[in-house]
């Protein structure tokens, strides 16, 4: 069966193996989630389950969100997130899922968003380089150059690097190692960094390279 859970990042720290080696890990504190919906080939065209996290007042949930969740026989969850599965049938509609769905050295995967850094220039975004500063550079020592501006090609190529909006954008890592499961306190110690700020939503689920 695949597993998946939803959480939230806590922060890393370092755990020690049985031969005194460090590991550094990151802390999530992933659950209890609850399935609110399960999508099916038949009905949706494909496989996946709705898995909600966070408690939600009654006051914040609007209408339609007490619609859903009244219809599953569900709590309000402030966080709702999709996971397609090639198999859901093992998953129901009201389950409780908590961190010890999966186990130390378990293969995952986890997505997340990444730290927003504001309007950012094409040194700090694309690693461009800076132009030579001995002599006769002026004030555009980090700007980005000229960009096709005479008659031929007389446009800017698509996808070139320009100033821009830096993070903040949905990040994938794959293939991370699960390294200790609390179980009692649902959280869950991943070897290695994950995307996002302490405090930022991430999902979790099999590892695709697993």
């Amino acid at each position: 069966m695949q597993k998946c859970i939803v959480g939230k990042k806590i922060g890393m720290t370092q755990l020690f193996d049985e031969n005194g080696k460090v590991i550094p890990v990151t802390v999530v504190e992933a659950g209890p989630c609850v399935v609110v919906q399960k999508k099916t080939a038949e009905n949706d065209g494909y496989e996946a389950v709705q898995i909600g996290f966070g408690d939600l007042s009654d006051k914040a949930c609007t209408k339609p969100l007490k619609g859903h969740f009244a219809k599953a026989d569900v709590a309000a969850k402030r966080f709702l997130r999709e996971f397609r599965l090639d198999d859901c049938s093992a998953m129901n509609v009201g389950d409780i899922l908590k961190a010890d769905v999966f186990a130390a050295g378990d293969s995952i995967d986890v997505v997340g968003t990444s730290k927003g850094k504001g309007y950012a220039g094409t040194i700090k975004r694309f690693n461009n380089h800076r132009l030579k500063e001995t002599h006769g550079s002026g004030p555009v020592g980090r700007h980005a150059g000229s960009n096709g501006a005479c008659s031929s090609p007389s446009r800017v190529f698509k996808g070139k690097g320009l100033p821009g909006h830096l993070g903040a954008e949905r990040v994938t890592v794959q293939n991370l190692k699960v390294v200790k499961v609390d179980a009692e306190n649902n959280l869950i110690a991943i070897k290695g960094a994950i995307p996002g700020p302490n405090g930022g939503l991430v999902c979790i689920s099999d590892s695709v390279k697993a």
